[in-house]
């Protein structure tokens, strides 16, 4: 706070030092513990590790308002929940629908939209592999086999070897009683869930597929269920000699037993989606090794931690979590990371990332990054988080689902009524046979199951090779982009510049000259800042006190050095000060040409001198530039720098155009004017004068070694942060997108073609009537061949 005004703050003192505040009140609260504070950075070992913080508040992106002490749904739109603070990882599992992420439950069970199993929201570290679910559904299937087996062999005793033997034994009617005693428990025990389900769709008002399945085997097991007791009921056309009616118990349990069977593999399939992250948490390793303060090393548990501690890595170890190295050289195994085969050269000050492999030397670092603010706890959130994102592609499924089933029930019903009117006798039993036949084989599982299978297999296979998508919009849209718009620093260069050039106008020798741009840029935080300072201490420069420092954004710098008034930046900042740059402008153009990056210097509202700094461009840059004009994209250079060393650059990479000296605030204008130009542009940036234009694109793509604040507005991340990573996104998209138009087909096909033949439409010309047991059997295919070609995006050469 700040005021004009005399006295406006109470002052108050504590052990010999005084503190101000704006009011009575924030005064005793301060006094009534000091310490909390003074120091209220909480002590690092204060809370147990991976331990949720305990008044964590969740509320909703959409809806801040809606606050609540636990996680769960909005009740007001139905999303996701939120922390409202970053808690530390917690150990709850929460369960979620592959196909209704917004369904958010504590416990396993089913979706009460889609029926569908619930599924780990996130892949915890040592999680069993083991899923109550198909657990469940495996012992249900068990039981129903070993019971439909004898079943259908009673039911088939015509067709198959022996069959006469047991005619024999007892009459159709007893027979009719041991298809109800071994049958019952299958439909009522083995398929209880997919009742359970079908309930839950009526109560909801959300017709799935289980409300197909629950109809198609009450209707033939009620059927048989009378047939058996009361076969009186029925005309004589239908009953045979003994007085029995042909009954359908068979087709009832084989109906339950095949769809379990479906459901097992399915959901066994399922699990293999989540195997990307979870062979991204095997990869950290279980301890650490930690230098104490007397000299000798202990191990301890990784969650135990903490920043700042010193670590020792010997060959062959994973390094234990992020941080900077402090002695040692090395090569380190980044590939799990990045996706890049060739061991990194790591010493002294380089970082080193959590998981990776340190391969020959070895190395002592200290701790900076721990728990889930590790790469690879941000990586693995980030999979999760987008493996349960929607796809736009989605909204069209979503569409003919809503209406799927009450159609295919108008069918079963039309179907049921046309044989049970025209057909031939026993017009029942048709009519029965064709409805059942309807409501079976058009479960739309598959169609739900498209997109989102391919999606998560899509993201993590996206992951194991250092591109990370933020949600599946930003996969939908990669493969459409026409145009790349790049950052020029961090992005096709290192982003570590190195001072290449220090020459003094008249007045000024060269030494004090260094001295003033040094001390003015050790206060700033640019990376042109960096390499001046970076030069200043190679050369030894004692660097002095700077007041009134104040940085001008987009233009440079300005300060009090040791009583010089010092300006320090771009030739914007020169003009808007009226400094003359006439007797080195001839002088900054030549090293401008050279791509250099040149800032002039004033002292005393005098122009000092010049510096210049170069920045080496990154080694795979022109192999990324070549590739992405070989997937038919446009390269724009989006840059702050000036035009002659922008273009010196993009003339040796071959970019297509230069839009430079933008400021910060421009550079998302500059974006826009590319998509008003009808151009599907994506914007690739590090850093946070970025994340403007990263948000406007209609794909943003951070740097994963730029800042958090970039990496949060895009939604795609670099991990190794070089242009290659571009391309390999972009063969994903294109791969996912197709995965998805093949599911979909498979599934609208599927459902086109068979309701129709399950209806009969062929029986008046080939005599062909499809059995309900053959429309369980294609049912469970149809989910199984979707998954089964989702599967196949973790074969996809992205390389």
């Amino acid at each position: 706070m700040s005021t004009d005004e005399k006295d406006a703050f109470i002052a108050h003192k504590h052990e010999g030092k005084t503190y101000y505040f704006c009011s009575e009140h924030c005064q005793a609260t301060f006094t009534k513990d000091p310490a909390k504070y003074i120091d209220p950075t909480p002590s690092p070992h204060s809370q147990e590790p991976n331990q949720p913080a305990k008044d964590a508040l969740y509320t909703c992106p959409m809806h801040p308002e809606v606050q609540q002490d636990k996680p769960g749904i909005c009740p007001k739109c139905g999303m996701t929940l939120e922390p409202l603070t970053p808690a530390v990882a917690a150990t709850k599992t929460e369960y979620t629908c592959p196909m209704h992420p917004e369904i958010v439950r504590d416990k396993p069970g089913s979706c009460p939209k889609c029926g569908m199993a619930l599924e780990p929201r996130t892949v915890a570290m040592g999680e069993d592999d083991e899923n109550p679910e198909y657990e469940d559904m495996r012992k249900r299937f068990i039981f129903g086999a070993i019971l439909t087996l004898p079943l259908v062999f009673i039911a088939m005793r015509d067709m198959l070897p022996g069959g006469q033997l047991l005619e024999q034994l007892a009459s159709d009617k007893t027979l009719g009683w041991l298809e109800l005693i071994l049958s019952t428990p299958v439909v009522l025990w083995a398929g209880w869930p997919f009742y359970v389900r079908a309930v839950q769709s009526v109560i909801n008002r959300s017709l799935n597929m289980f409300t197909l399945i629950g109809l198609g085997v009450s209707v033939a097991y009620v059927y048989s269920l009378v047939a058996v007791l009361l076969p009186h009921i029925f005309p004589s056309s239908m009953r045979g000699p003994d007085g029995s009616v042909g009954v359908y118990f068979e087709a009832a349990a084989v109906i339950v037993t095949l769809i379990l069977l479906g459901q097992v593999m399915e959901l066994r399939a399922r699990s293999q989606t989540g195997a990307a992250i979870k062979a991204l948490l095997g990869l950290a390793p279980k301890t650490a090794r930690i230098l104490s303060s007397d000299g000798t090393e202990k191990d301890i548990p990784l969650e135990d931690v903490q920043a700042g501690d010193l670590l020792i890595i010997k060959p062959g170890e994973k390094i234990p979590v992020d941080g900077e190295v402090m002695d040692g050289t090395s090569a380190v195994d980044e590939s799990m990371i990045s996706g890049e085969p060739l061991p990194v050269r790591k010493q002294t000050g380089d970082k080193v990332i959590g998981a990776t492999i340190n391969t020959t030397g070895s190395l002592t670092m200290r701790a900076e990054k721990v728990g889930s603010d590790t790469l690879l706890a941000q990586i693995v959130q980030m999979v999760a988080d987008a493996q349960r994102s929607r796809a736009p592609i989605q909204k069209l499924a979503d569409l003919v689902a809503g209406y799927f089933v009450p159609v295919v029930i108008i069918i079963a019903l039309l179907a049921f009524a046309i044989w049970f009117a025209v057909g031939p006798d026993p017009r029942l039993a048709y009519a029965l046979i064709a409805a059942v036949s309807v409501l079976i084989i058009a479960c739309p599982c598959a169609l739900g199951l498209a997109t989102p299978m391919s999606i998560m297999v899509s993201t993590g296979k996206g992951a194991t090779m250092g591109v990370l998508f933020k949600n599946a919009e930003a996969i939908e849209t990669l493969r459409k982009i026409d145009t790349i718009v790049v950052d020029k620093t961090g992005t096709l260069t290192l982003g570590k510049p190195e001072l290449t050039g220090l020459i003094p106008a008249a007045a000024m020798n060269e030494e004090k000259l260094l001295v003033l741009a040094a001390s003015l840029e050790n206060s700033s935080e640019h990376p042109l800042a960096a390499a001046i300072v970076g030069g200043a201490r190679k050369r030894k420069t004692t660097l002095v006190k700077v007041e009134n420092f104040d940085s001008i954004t987009g233009k440079g710098v300005r300060g009090t050095v040791d009583g010089t008034e010092v300006l320090l930046g771009n030739f914007r900042l020169m003009k808007d000060f009226n400094i003359s740059i006439e007797e080195l402008a001839q002088t900054a153009e030549e090293m401008r040409k050279e791509g250099r990056t040149v800032m002039f210097i004033a002292a005393d509202n005098r122009l000092a001198g010049i510096l210049a700094v170069s920045d080496p461009i990154k080694e795979n840059t022109p192999q990324a530039i070549r590739e992405l004009h070989n997937e038919g994209l446009r390269v724009v250079m989006l840059t702050g720098d000036n035009r002659a060393t922008a273009e010196a650059v993009a003339a040796k990479l071959d970019i297509d155009e230069v839009v430079a000296e933008v400021l910060p605030d421009e550079k998302a204008a500059a974006v826009k004017r590319f998509q008003q130009a009808g151009e599907k542009t994506a914007m690739a940036g590090d850093g946070i004068n970025d994340a403007p234009a990263l948000a406007q694109a209609d794909v943003g793509i951070a740097m994963g070694t730029g800042t958090d604040v970039a990496m949060e507005s895009a939604g795609v991340t670099l991990v190794k942060g070089d242009l290659m990573g571009i391309v390999r996104a972009r063969k994903l998209s294109r791969a996912t997108m197709a995965n998805i138009k093949q599911n979909l087909f498979f599934a609208f096909v599927y459902n086109g073609l068979g309701v129709p033949v399950a209806a009969g439409v062929l029986y008046p010309f080939f005599g062909i009537m499809l059995s309900p047991i053959i429309a369980a059997t294609a049912m469970s295919l149809s989910s199984l061949s979707v998954v089964g070609n989702a599967l196949r995006l973790k074969m996809v050469d992205i390389r």
